[in-house]
């Protein structure tokens, strides 16, 4: 099999593991209903071990923050090998990936320099970014402002990609099912995207708050909080109300907006 074509399959593989949804969450107090959130347990990237809750994780890819089989293909087919060179063209893997340029990123700056020239392939901006023990994290927005998707920045070498969980398999206009039609129409508000965190987070994160949502296409996504200092994020999809905890970035340091 050649490359290209285990790299199709890699990918096949990823959507039908993965739970996927249509839809963003709309405005505060218009859904008609609140969706309890699964109690599915998934290993995500970055974290050994199953969060109780989470949404379904991609069958392959990283257990371990940026080793290997994410950032190096030496070790057989990873997250780079997912979505690197070879896919291409509009719409396509190729827009889900960029190079690094061999040089560590360090600072806050230098993580916005990345997610710029990632960025700027999409016609879109940087707003949030922010550091964390494992990597740099990235909210992309559209020329008016809003939240399009979420991208990560290795540390090692600055390589960027969409963000792999909710950005990858849940946004319905920069992730796995772009430019997808029909299906089932969004129901959570933000609002209550934000209570269905709160209530994961009473059963699983004892002390810790949910904060605002951003709203993404297909979901949105929350930091979480203890004591006023950020210990994470989740997100909630907006036509489920599933809960997927983002267990691949480690310890918060810094945060920076334009």
């Amino acid at each position: 099999m050649t490359r290209r074509r285990a790299q199709a399959a890699t990918a096949a593989a990823l959507i039908l593991a993965a739970t996927m949804s249509i839809g963003a969450c709309g405005a505060a107090g218009t859904a008609s209903t609140t969706p309890t959130t699964t109690s599915s347990p998934a290993t995500a990237p970055g974290n050994s071990t199953p969060e109780p809750g989470a949404g379904r994780a991609p069958s392959t890819g990283p257990t371990s923050g940026w080793g290997p089989g994410m950032w190096n293909t030496a070790r057989g087919p990873g997250m780079r090998g997912n979505w690197g060179p070879g896919m291409t063209g509009p719409g396509t893997m190729g827009n889900w990936w960029l190079a690094g340029d061999g040089h560590r990123v360090q600072t806050l700056d230098q993580a916005r320099q990345r997610a710029v020239a990632f960025a700027d392939r999409l016609g879109l901006s940087v707003g949030e970014i922010m550091q964390f023990s494992r990597n740099f994290y990235a909210e992309l927005e559209t020329v008016a402002g809003r939240p399009a998707t979420e991208v990560l920045v290795n540390p090692a070498d600055g390589t960027v990609q969409i963000e792999y969980g909710p950005a990858m398999m849940w946004n319905t206009a920069y992730g796995m099912r772009h430019g997808t039609r029909g299906g089932p129409q969004a129901r959570i508000s933000a609002t209550e995207a934000q209570q269905i965190a709160q209530q994961w987070l009473r059963d699983h994160r004892t002390g810790w708050a949910a904060g605002n949502p951003t709203v993404f296409p297909g979901y949105c996504t929350l930091h979480t909080t203890q004591s006023g200092r950020i210990t994470g994020m989740l997100s909630v999809n907006a036509t489920t109300g599933q809960v997927w905890y983002h267990a691949w970035h480690g310890t918060h340091i810094a945060s920076s907006r334009r």
